[in-house]
């Protein structure tokens, strides 16, 4: 991603006919570009000059993207910078992050994050019973369906970790994670992001079922073949096939993916999601 940087631009000054003007600090990025964290308070007027001092510099340089973060308490420098040729990339909560490509030539910028991730949470237990809800909000209000508890992940949140939250949150149920056990991608759901949703397996280490009072109409556990013959699943495909997986898995007659933990080439800590088993199994051949 251009967000990582790798070293510090020297401040510049540049030589007007009767003054030196100070330019943006910015730092480069791995893409030839620089990133810009503006942070302190200035004047619009002194703001757009030093912006346009810094991109003739940017450009003499070769650079190519150029990414500015502007706080919330800096707002009111959100027009200038869209006057001198920036676009919006994307917003969190207390910043809002500009974009502008240097360059005549096609605009290679990677675009804001296109997906967000959902988990359905499959949890049975040693009698074959499945945990479920039905909600008070959302799409089943009201219509009688008897679901897995399901969410999406937090941003740095593991698939598997999210999984094990939204069953905690809804049910005050205590999981292991297990598998995944399917994925699925659709498109122009939430304000036209694209959405990956994983069905994941947990193993309950409580029984007790203490129901989230604000988004849960009713949790219990229900027999597996209960869960999957209900209407609502026989006729709809994709919830058909999902009830069908996890009714194989209680059967034993199904294996997903395991998480398994590893550190990536920067030394955090990550997941990877495969047949686990049949490797081993396949090893010890």
């Amino acid at each position: 991603m251009a967000f990582s940087s790798t070293s510090s631009l020297p401040v510049m000054k540049q030589t007007k006919p009767d003054a030196e003007r100070t330019l943006l600090n910015a730092v480069e990025d791995r893409y030839g570009g620089v990133k810009v964290d503006v942070e302190d308070s200035m004047d619009c007027n002194d703001y757009v000059s030093l912006l346009r001092d810094s991109i003739t510099q940017w450009r003499k340089q070769g650079k190519k993207g150029v990414w500015i973060k502007l706080p919330i308490h800096l707002a009111n420098l959100v027009g200038p910078t869209v006057k001198e040729g920036f676009r919006y990339h994307h917003a969190e909560s207390d910043y809002l992050m500009l974009v502008y490509w240097i360059p005549e030539t096609p605009d290679t910028l990677p675009a804001n994050a296109s997906h967000t991730v959902g988990i359905g949470a499959f949890v049975v237990n040693d009698n074959r019973e499945v945990l479920v809800v039905q909600e008070k909000n959302g799409a089943f209000k009201g219509k009688d369906v008897w679901k897995f508890p399901t969410g999406v992940a937090n941003q740095g949140e593991d698939i598997c970790k999210a999984a094990i939250r939204e069953v905690k949150e809804e049910t005050d149920i205590d999981t292991e994670f297990v598998e995944i056990l399917a994925f699925s991608q659709t498109h122009q759901t939430f304000y036209g992001k694209s959405d990956l949703f994983f069905v994941c397996m947990l193993r309950p280490l409580s029984s007790d079922i203490n129901k989230q009072a604000s988004e849960i109409e009713a949790a219990q556990w229900m027999p597996i073949e209960e869960y999957v013959a209900q209407p609502f699943n026989q006729k709809r495909e994709s919830f058909k096939n999902i009830a069908n997986i996890c009714l194989r898995k209680s059967r034993r007659n199904y294996t997903g993916f395991s998480a398994v933990a590893m550190a990536s080439s920067s030394g955090k800590k990550s997941y990877s999601y495969f047949n686990k088993l049949q490797l081993e199994n396949e090893n010890t051949n």
